[in-house]
């Protein structure tokens, strides 16, 4: 089961217990009245309201302190009444009740004398003293106390919204003062200013965390939704509206997280629209609701991700059809992720943060869809990741389980599945060790069975993005969060339509956190979002271009800032653990990844510079580096994971056997993750192509690994093929490795190198090489001076005379491609070509 629920508080366990020890244990014998004892509200600071029957049918009011883990009687009615509402202040000096007669026959005097059905009061309770009715009316009506700002001390004013079936809220005003004693009463009881929030509503929802309200009104065709926000200051404004294409049945109201009365909330449910709106931190506004469907065997819901502009609504073919008759989609807020569920069909987590590919969304059926615990329905989310079983009179602690993701990773087969377990175990759980290990281990049993996805790539995008985007705000519209420009696969059982909708219009000054933040990601919107992604077309022209200068251009500022870059890049990632030599990479320098790396950090950097100004070059500076050293340390990640996994160590480079299948293993992993890193043009950790050439030569024939080498799988590196000619000996079978090897060097690597193999043929090679170069270099010049003299040991072969002699002429006017090599000259090639022209006739030569 992927979510997985903690009971952070249970009725029978947490109060039943208590009210025992009070002598109200007579109280709980619900065999007639499953109601009996119930919660009615859960406050902003983790107190539990619920209500239970005396044995005298008395009603009590409690209070359950999550923290302290400790109950208290708040309140005794000596009467049997059906609590509708309840909320106490901050102070616990105050408590609100709304409540109907019990049974529809009482006489009004047996009630307070009202004439009304429904009260509604205002109790001092510390002590217990005055009474203050707020309404008699005969419409319902909910009550919540508004909650300051945390640690805030003690108030002498308290707020009070009264929500009214009849469609408005208002707030109350309500001044206390300390008397003798302690004893604290309401000043003024009789003249409590009130202020009208807002009217002419048909749906409304209580955000306790945040103290905000969400309400719906009624527009010709559409539905507005708004949004009041209450600050400490004891000021309320409207700071947000959005028009939905929602229809609304207006005939009564339906009320979201403003207490919970079980047994109303179900009638209403049964009517008025399933419908909730949750928020994230990182400033995602999602609308939920449930469609009507005119197929019977099929289910609608949409998602309106109004921090994207755009709706998506989806279609769902049910396995079975007996189960929803009298149900529908529950959903739950997980932050990162809003959860769908319909209890014995599916389960649908929707990534806030990137809802665009659908991959990047979980759906489920079936065992792992399933939440065993809970069995009861309305299932509410009053808190983020919280869960509240109004029936059940439990209050559980969501989460979603890491062991179920990697268990999806490893036996799906579907690669949308795969996607979406891959990005959820990176962004909810943000960096873990273990995890990712896990997570890597998978990726390298699985990297021929993703078809649509590059797992490597995946992996390295996302989770630099998981790393990066907490430290700096709106870094996450500007980095990369998924290597996939577009996703063209299905999943089956969901249709999906997506809708672009109208943006919220918000009105707010000087706010900072949730609203400064969905207003970032509304502006994102406006200005194209997905062209302030960070790509890697221009880096990938850029590096192809400098790779292709000649040597004497390599010189300029320009290049010089770039190596620097990749220099104080690998500065940072000289403070790693001794572990991290596990692997041996960067060990070496590598021209064409220090490159790479530099021209990374020049263009991310210009990037973010145009995007996030505010910040400054010196932070930006830090952030730039800091992404391209962990792309390189995940990479490293990747490849000593593997390594510790398949137990090698530093024989890779000792070319006197063959490679194991833990190498081979090894080098196909390496391959893939070439394939991914040229892909996204990313770079490799210096050592890398030469740990990779080591393993080829150990692990593939001949004519394989040359192959490799042709197409540019592996790549010729100084160090490597060094080692391979000085460490082999001249066999037959090494003979023939080793001279296909010198034909393919690249010219400057071929003359660092070649002087390590002492053999015949490398000579040979390397005097043809020299005289090519020689000729190349003379163009058509002609030789002006006369012909010097020979050598001591005089030959009478006029071609090679002739040769040598102009050789001699070239060298003397400056012209030496084999500086470093000083033997290298006309004399040795004469001595080469008289060597090779000998062992051709079979002569002997001395």
């Amino acid at each position: 089961m992927l979510l997985r629920l903690v009971p952070e508080f249970e009725l029978r366990r947490d109060v039943v217990p208590w009210l025992a020890a009070q002598g109200w244990a007579a109280a709980l014998d619900t065999s007639e009245n499953s109601s009996a004892l119930y919660i009615v509200n859960v406050e902003r600071n983790g107190k539990i309201i619920y209500t239970w029957k005396g044995s005298q049918r008395n009603t009590h009011i409690g209070l359950y302190d999550l923290q302290s883990k400790q109950n208290e009687h708040l309140y005794t009615f000596e009467k049997d009444l059906h609590i509708i509402s309840c909320s106490v202040n901050n102070e616990r000096t105050l408590l609100a009740v709304s409540f109907r007669h019990y049974t529809e026959d009482e006489t009004a005097s047996q009630l307070l004398q009202s004439v009304s059905k429904y009260l509604t009061l205002l109790i001092e309770i510390h002590p217990i003293n005055n009474v203050r009715v707020l309404k008699a009316v005969d419409s319902c009506v909910r009550v919540q106390f508004l909650y300051p700002v945390e640690d805030r001390n003690a108030s002498t004013e308290s707020r009070l919204l009264l929500v009214s079936e009849d469609k408005y809220i208002e707030q109350f005003d309500i001044r206390v003062v300390a008397e003798e004693e302690h004893k604290v009463v309401i000043q003024k009881p009789g003249q409590l200013p009130r202020a009208k929030v807002a009217d002419d509503l048909v749906w409304a929802q209580w955000d306790m965390m945040e103290q905000r309200l969400f309400y719906i009104v009624p527009k010709e065709s559409k539905s507005t939704l708004r949004c009041v926000q209450f600050y400490p200051d004891e000021n309320f404004n409207s700071i947000l509206e959005s028009h939905l294409d929602i229809s609304v049945n207006d005939t009564q109201l339906k009320l979201v997280n403003f207490g919970y009365d079980y047994c109303q909330d179900q009638d209403v449910a049964s009517k008025s629209l399933n419908l909730q709106v949750f928020t994230s931190k990182a400033g995602g506004l999602c609308v939920c609701c449930s469609l009507a469907c005119d197929t019977p065997d099929e289910i609608m819901y949409s998602i309106y991700f109004l921090h994207k502009g755009y709706n998506k609504t989806f279609t769902v073919s049910l396995e079975r059809t007996e189960s929803h008759q009298l149900k529908e989609v529950a959903f739950m807020n997980l932050d990162y992720y809003v959860a769908a569920y319909l209890p014995g069909q599916f389960l649908h987590l929707l990534n806030i943060q990137h809802p665009d590919l659908l991959c990047h969304s979980l759906f489920l059926t079936g065992e792992d869809a399933r939440i065993d615990t809970l069995q009861n329905y309305p299932i509410r989310s009053p808190l983020v990741s919280t869960i509240l079983d109004c029936e059940a009179g439990s209050l559980y602690a969501v989460s979603i389980s890491d062991s179920t993701l990697l268990q999806l990773l490893q036996k799906s087969k579907q690669d949308s599945e795969r996607l979406a377990a891959l990005h959820c175990a990176l962004l909810y759980f943000q960096h873990t060790e273990d995890l990712e290990m896990q997570i890597i281990r998978w990726i390298s049993e699985n990297l021929s069975t993703c078809h649509s996805f590059d797992p490597i790539q995946e992996f390295i995008v996302a989770s630099l993005y998981c790393r990066m985007c907490p430290e700096t705000q709106n870094l996450d519209k500007l980095l990369p969060y998924t290597s996939l420009l577009d996703w063209i696969g299905v999943v089956p059982g969901v249709i999906c339509a997506t809708d672009i909708i109208s943006l919220p219009v918000l009105e707010f000054q000087n706010s900072k956190g949730f609203w400064e933040k969905l207003n970032s990601n509304l502006e994102s919107v406006k200005y194209a979002e997905p062209q302030l992604h960070y790509h890697n077309n221009v880096l990938r022209r850029e590096w192809r271009n400098l790779s292709e200068e000649r040597e004497e251009r390599r010189t300029t500022a320009y290049l010089r800032n770039i190596f620097e870059n990749a220099k104080k890049v690998l500065s940072h990632l000289d403070t790693w653990d001794s572990e991290a030599r596990l692997v041996p990479l960067f060990e070496e320098e590598d021209y064409q990844q220090q490159l790479l790396m530099g021209l990374m950090v020049a263009q991310l950097k210009d990037h973010l510079m145009r995007h996030l100004q505010y910040v400054g070059k010196k932070k930006i500076d830090q952030i730039v580096l800091d992404y391209v050293a962990n792309l390189l340390s995940l990479i490293h990640r990747i490849m000593k994971e593997v390594w510790r996994r398949y137990q090698l160590h530093s024989c890779v480079f000792c070319f006197d056997e063959r490679g194991s299948a833990g190498e081979f293993a090894v080098f196909h992993i390496m391959s893939r993750i070439l394939e991914a890193a040229n892909g996204m043009c990313m770079p490799l950790p210096p050592g890398f192509h030469t740990l990779h050439l080591g393993l080829g030569v150990r692990c593939l024939p001949l004519h394989t690994l040359l192959h490799y080498i042709d197409i540019g799988v592996l790549q010729l590196t100084e160090t490597c093929v060094r080692k391979l000619l000085k460490d082999l000996d001249d066999t037959e079978q090494n003979e023939k490795l080793k001279l296909s090897i010198v034909m393919r060097l690249p010219e400057a690597l071929g003359q660092k190198v070649r002087q390590f193999w002492n053999h015949p043929i490398n000579a040979n090679l390397i005097a043809r090489k020299y005289v090519k170069l020689l000729l190349e270099n003379l163009g058509n010049r002609q030789c002006s001076r006369s012909i010097p003299e020979r050598f001591s040991v005089p030959v009478e072969f006029l071609p090679l005379n002739y040769l040598t002699s102009m050789l001699t002429e070239i060298e003397n006017q400056g012209v030496h491609p084999y500086e470093k090599q000083d033997h290298v000259n006309a004399r040795f090639v004469e001595e080469m070509a008289l060597k090779h022209t000998m062992t051709f006739l079979g002569l002997k030569y001395s």
